[in-house]
């Protein structure tokens, strides 16, 4: 039986009016961060994740892998990355964000819950790019260094877009039910 924040993911038609809703949403969200500056390169909020996180835990890792590998491929075509390092590098963290979800589902169903999902999928984002650009952009030790900084950032990024994910869920779920 699904919980108050599950539902079933529907099938055809609706499927993929779900999935290309939440993927736009995703792909808005992915260009506005480019505008954004960053304080470091390689460290932005990841906000689009949200999507994903709550596409998830409300409809399924199915739905979930295709919003994000759409906003990927749909946002480097906006932004102007596509087939460049960053795209490489971006598309390479999506799968290894999507790897950890989905193991994570498996080992812990619905105990780690949004926030634990985020901070799992942006510490694996994150890894990822850096042994990416280590094997193929960059490979000079002093970029290692820098790994605990990119993944601590990764950390406190993922804890706030866990929350932010949470509240979504939680206001997808309705109003609570009045207590005697």
């Amino acid at each position: 039986m699904p919980s108050a924040t599950e539902r079933v993911a529907p099938t055809g038609a609706g499927r993929d009016r779900l999935i290309a809703g939440f993927a736009a949403l995703a792909i808005a969200i992915h260009v506005l961060e480019a505008a954004l500056p960053s304080p470091l390169p390689g460290v932005k909020p990841g906000l689009a994740n949200v999507i994903t996180v709550v596409v998830l835990l409300r409809w399924g890792w199915g739905i979930a892998a295709w919003v994000a590998g759409l906003r990927v491929l749909a946002g480097s075509l906006l932004v102007g990355t596509f087939l460049s390092p960053t795209f490489i590098l971006s598309a390479g963290g999506a799968i290894a964000a999507l790897a950890a979800l989905w193991l994570a589902q498996r080992l812990f169903g619905r105990w780690l819950g949004a926030p634990g999902y985020s901070v799992c999928a942006a510490l694996a984002h994150m890894g990822a790019q850096v042994l990416l650009a280590w094997q193929l952009f960059i490979p000079h030790p002093a970029l290692l260094k820098l790994a605990p900084f990119l993944l601590t950032a990764a950390l406190v990024f993922g804890i706030v877009s866990g929350v932010i994910a949470a509240i979504v869920l939680q206001k997808l779920a309705g109003p609570e039910p009045a207590r005697p």
